[in-house]
């Protein structure tokens, strides 16, 4: 399916403590840490209303919840590599 001109790579800074907002049915390529900030990139349909994105992180060898976390996101390394976090993608609220 090609795209429509409506489409476009958006960045986004993600925070833990709230959801990100972003276009609804955006599709998350990327996360990757820039100036010191976690961002994630998605294409996106630029005229889709906005929602909330859950993306959640999980540390190395640290236990996960029962059940699916999501679809992995990416694994990015915060404070030149003491902290290493593991993205998952849980939808849409």
């Amino acid at each position: 399916m090609a795209l429509r001109q409506n489409y476009s790579v958006w960045k986004f800074t993600w925070d833990h403590r709230v959801p990100t907002r972003m276009p609804q049915g955006a599709r998350i390529l990327s996360a990757q840490v820039q100036h010191g900030r976690v961002q994630l990139w998605a294409l996106v349909d630029t005229e889709a209303p906005v929602v909330q994105r859950n993306v959640v992180p999980y540390g190395t060898g640290h236990p996960l919840p029962n059940g699916d976390p999501g679809k992995f996101v990416g694994t990015v390394q915060l404070d030149d590599g003491a902290l290493v976090l593991h993205l998952f993608d849980q939808g849409e609220s």
